[in-house]
């Protein structure tokens, strides 16, 4: 087992699945209290997700509560379309080329889930059982959404912290559903299919595998999922949480995984806010695509990435990472936080 020490010298590490190169630089590296951190600044102003604030949304689209009408305050958890949509659901694609570009009208669907009726409640402070409604919304949206044939895919994503994009502090997460998948899901599938044609099995099966058994990289575990730094980590304590046993659809989770979900991401992000204290970070659930079938070489997996370094020049030049903070040394620092 790797003993989590530390690197002699910078690496350069490739992600197995997309083959993605990332540049582990010891040299830049830095003790997590020591990071810099981006952490929230909002303008102030009326909290429209508050309970009480309903008339200043769109109507919900989708809301758990014990009774009462519609848009009334009595809810647990609200699904509303954005207020200012990045894509519509009216139309049609329309889809036409001009020399060598190509282009298709906005067509497709952007929805804020209304996490918890709490203002001040950050997502790693949530109890196991509002992570469940939440994860349960994200099912239930998916599922009715690719019902939609327009559609090819739904990518759901969180901001905590305005330097991660959330505009409001109130914590929420949004559904960007597409015609098209996108360039990051597809260099995955890409990759996974490759990795299944070479050595018929599954990518993520086998790196769920080696993680549990290596250890250095295993932040935590259940009897359903596991949460790792992966090797190739893109930024300091990038995690994934993925389940255990294969699964290419997150509609297709039950509610007794979603218990075990909930435990670990509980687990997980309170490590990380002990670490590293108002941290702000990105949530992207990977599924795959829409009405396609069964895919045995590709697992949804959530990916946890941090706003502590900076994406510059170099990074956008080459399509390289520099990442400080070495992922065994991450995922050891986090094993060892008491929680």
């Amino acid at each position: 087992m790797h003993n989590g020490g530390e690197i002699a010298m910078p690496e350069l590490r490739k992600c197995p699945i997309t083959g993605r190169w990332v540049i582990i630089s010891t040299e830049r590296a830095r003790r997590p209290l020591n990071l810099r951190l981006q952490t929230e600044e909002y303008a102030p102003g009326i909290n429209p997700f508050q309970p009480g604030n309903e008339y200043l949304t769109p109507p919900e689209i989708l809301a758990y509560r014990p009774g009462g009408a519609a848009n009334s305050p009595n809810w647990s958890l609200r699904v509303i379309p954005n207020k200012y949509p990045a894509l519509r659901v009216e139309g049609t694609l329309d889809k036409e080329g001009a020399g060598p570009y190509d282009k298709m009208n906005g067509v497709g669907a952007h929805e804020v889930i209304i996490e918890t009726p709490d203002p001040n409640l950050r997502f790693s402070q949530y109890n196991e059982q509002t992570l469940q409604q939440v994860f349960r919304a994200y099912r239930d949206r998916i599922v009715d959404l690719k019902r939609d044939v327009r559609l090819k895919y739904i990518l759901i994503f969180k901001n905590e912290g305005s330097s991660a994009g959330a505009t409001q502090s109130h914590s929420h997460s949004q559904l960007i559903a597409l015609p098209i998948v996108p360039k990051a899901v597809a260099e995955e599938l890409r990759g996974a299919k490759t990795y299944s044609e070479y050595k018929e099995r599954c990518i993520y099966c086998d790196i769920i595998k080696y993680e549990l058994k290596d250890g250095s990289r295993l932040i935590a575990e259940n009897p359903e999922m596991a949460a790792v730094a992966p090797y190739a980590s893109r930024y300091p304590f990038e995690t994934w949480i993925l389940p255990r046993r294969h699964e290419s659809y997150f509609e297709t989770t039950n509610n007794e995984q979603f218990v075990f979900l909930s435990k670990i991401f509980s687990e997980t992000m309170r490590r990380l806010e002990k670490a590293l204290p108002r941290l702000s970070y990105n949530i992207v659930l990977h599924t795959s695509p829409l009405n396609e079938g069964e895919f045995p070489h590709y697992h949804w997996h959530f990916e946890i990435t941090t706003r502590i370094t900076q994406v510059a020049g170099f990074e956008r030049g080459s399509g390289f990472y520099i990442n400080p903070t070495p992922p065994e040394q991450a995922a050891g620092y986090l094993r060892k936080i008491r929680l």
